[in-house]
């Protein structure tokens, strides 16, 4: 068996950790944070118990109660609201995205 170099170990050491720092910074990993903070910071700022209390039994008259119930909320609850919508679109991207490269073919 050949034995490996000091270089190579030192290499193969950081080829390991840039793998793994790819994985943890990520921006899928980015965007779960971001919806989870954003989602606490939601459930901090307003009684959501009370919105689904107060929503109409009829599905059709939902879109406008829930436009209605986010017009009239703080501008911090619109905007955190905003960013958990870009960062559940932007998570569902990087899945399809994923999906789609692992289903593809590969081209040797």
């Amino acid at each position: 068996m050949i034995e490996q170099s000091n270089i190579e170990r030192i290499v193969m050491r950081r080829i390991l950790l840039i793998r793994i720092l790819r994985l943890v910074i990520s921006t899928a990993v980015l965007a779960v944070l971001t919806t989870i903070a954003a989602l606490w910071g939601i459930g901090k700022e307003v009684w959501v118990a009370r919105i689904f209390e107060n929503a109409p039994p009829n599905i059709g008259d939902l879109p406008n109660f829930y436009l209605a119930a986010f017009m009239h909320t703080h501008i911090i609850v619109q905007i955190l609201t905003v960013l958990t919508l870009a960062s559940l679109i932007y998570l569902a991207w990087e899945i399809v995205r994923l999906v789609v490269h692992t289903l593809a073919p590969s081209r040797s």
